[in-house]
């Protein structure tokens, strides 16, 4: 398994048999090298994508274009994204989805979700993160949340070995708060920070996290560099 950061929230994710982009903002994304999208695109197979922010659906019609990959969201914006004529498939909270025998499923978040049209700002469904199976192993990517009780049984149903966790504060939890849900909810092996470092209203680095958790492998990959798990 391999685990690619492409800089704010967005991953290429290589598992099993399939190549997810999740949450793929390329395009004018101050993290991410424009001279490496080629890369990042090659071979993909699916598109996940947690909710309709800017930040993470801007540039997702493109991406479903240049790889010929289908989005799999949530209902409304599933719809809203069909229109713009990329393929998608919509499901929910609870849902799980095949991709090439990858298994994820919807799963709660605490956020907000809007999509910009040329009409302006859509309502687009609700929030949400996801719970990946594969190789053996599953994969907790929070999406944009703050702390919340479902994070409880999330934990105790699915048993991530690994978190993928929103911390940079302002406009989702910060590093303190990742922390703390990281320790109270669930026992991760390891945990990779996101959207953190992106703008300066975010926190810039995850040495808060690395202090408050103690025997988890706090991983804080540079931009296209894999963790192999």
């Amino acid at each position: 398994m391999k685990i690619i950061w492409l800089g704010h929230s967005s991953f290429r994710l290589e598992i099993g048999e399939a190549v997810l982009l999740i949450d793929p903002w390329l395009a004018d994304n101050p993290t991410f090298p424009d001279d490496r999208r080629d890369e990042v695109l090659d071979g993909v197979t699916h598109i996940l994508l947690s909710h309709g922010h800017f930040d993470h659906a801007a540039d997702v019609q493109a991406v479903a274009r240049d790889t010929g990959a289908t989005i799999y969201t949530v209902m409304e914006l599933a719809n809203l994204l069909e229109a713009e004529g990329v393929e998608t498939v919509g499901f929910n909270k609870g849902g799980t989805v095949d991709l090439n025998g990858v298994k994820a499923t919807m799963v709660n978040a605490v956020h907000s979700s809007s999509y910009k049209t040329e009409d302006g700002a859509r309502y687009a469904g609700t929030e949400s993160g996801f719970m990946i199976h594969g190789e053996g192993r599953t994969i907790y990517f929070s999406g944009d949340t703050d702390i919340m009780a479902d994070m409880e049984w999330m934990g105790d149903l699915h048993k991530p070995q690994i978190g993928i966790l929103c911390a940079g504060g302002h406009f989702t939890m910060d590093m303190a708060r990742a922390s703390y849900a990281a320790k109270r909810y669930f026992d991760f092996e390891t945990v990779i920070p996101c959207h953190y470092a992106t703008f300066d209203a975010l926190e810039q680095d995850a040495g808060e996290m690395r202090a408050a958790l103690p025997g988890v492998d706090v991983v804080t990959p540079q931009v296209m560099e894999a963790v192999t798990l």
